[in-house]
């Protein structure tokens, strides 16, 4: 016979997650698409529950408790079960479904990419919702996998984290990008020159995974001038002009800019390896119908840009 309060339905376990995790019911509402007295009303079930306050204020923020700190681990093992449960069976309409899919994305992408995955998406699968996070080095995107807070991560790390699932999405050139009129611009630029110009580069978007160009560099034991850093790739494009400045980077992401703005795609005198990209997830979205759907679709578009370059994805 169950208890009064037994058994705690799957609403309630990813509000409980959700919140231990995120510790603010305005940020948990926005996440699973839910008003905040919904939140908050579920917040009080689960104090009920477990006879608990589970997160309390301190200051401008919410802390767990003890208690809180105890059953998180073991919430999110019995999500992820019941996940593992259900996910056979799973069917999925993309025509009709009505699924919130969440990316974590560094913004150099999200500018091209993830434009031509939006249009793709709204096509075919136009009730979805598609929330993409930006990735920095405070955001920790491997726990944000594990607890549901994202479905995917898109990344070019050289070595991505081995605990996670992975399937490549597309290898790009290394450029150069820089004013027009910049004295480098005429080519047969030099591998001297390169290092001594004066450079834009971005913050990286991990604490623990160095980007491909810095680490090649490293490997080579020389670094690159870097005199302005900026928090977002999108930022760098718009220095250029009229500046001496060089900003590195994959060769779609500098033809997008260098076809509306007076700059110049010039090849780079360092022979880095080409900038791989790939998605990664975690096991509890593996066996998911509408999680393979959508990496299925990155995947499509992924193709598309690599092939043929501004042609939409799902045109033939």
């Amino acid at each position: 016979m169950a208890r009064p309060n037994d058994p705690l339905d799957t609403y309630l376990l990813r509000v409980l997650v959700a919140l231990l995790t995120e510790r603010n019911l305005t940020r948990v509402a926005t996440r699973m698409n839910q008003t905040q007295p919904a939140v908050s009303a579920a917040l009080r079930k689960l104090r009920l529950t477990f006879q608990d306050e589970l997160l309390v204020r301190s200051g401008n923020s919410m802390v767990p408790t003890p208690r809180g700190v105890e059953v998180l681990e073991s919430a999110r093992t019995a999500l992820l079960e019941i996940d593992k449960l259900f996910a056979g069976g799973e069917q999925f309409e993309a025509a009709t479904s009505a699924q919130t899919f969440r990316i974590g994305c560094p913004d150099y992408l999200a500018t091209v990419f993830l434009a031509s995955v939006a249009k793709l998406l709204r096509r075919r699968a136009p009730n979805a919702q598609m929330l993409v996070h930006p990735l920095g080095p405070e955001y920790d995107f491997e726990k944000a996998l594990a607890d549901g807070g994202l479905d995917i991560v898109i990344g070019n790390w050289p070595e991505p984290p081995e605990h996670l699932h992975m399937a490549p999405l597309l290898d790009d050139d290394i450029v150069c990008l820089m004013a027009r009129d910049h004295p480098l611009a005429r080519g047969g630029m030099t591998r001297a020159q390169y290092l001594h110009a004066p450079h834009v580069v971005p913050l990286p978007f991990s604490s623990t995974h160095r980007g491909v160009i810095d680490k090649h560099l490293a490997s080579l034991r020389v670094t690159r001038n870097a005199r302005i850093v900026v928090p977002f790739f999108s930022m760098a494009p718009h220095m250029l002009h009229g500046s001496d400045l060089i900003f590195t980077i994959s060769r779609h992401f500098a033809e997008h800019y260098a076809g509306f703005l007076p700059l110049a795609v010039v090849p780079c005198p360092i022979a880095f390896p080409r900038m791989r990209f790939y998605q990664i997830w975690h096991g509890r979205n593996q066996a998911s119908a509408a999680q393979r759907w959508m990496r299925a679709l990155l995947k499509e578009v992924a193709d598309a840009t690599v092939a043929v370059p501004g042609q939409e994805p799902g045109a033939n």
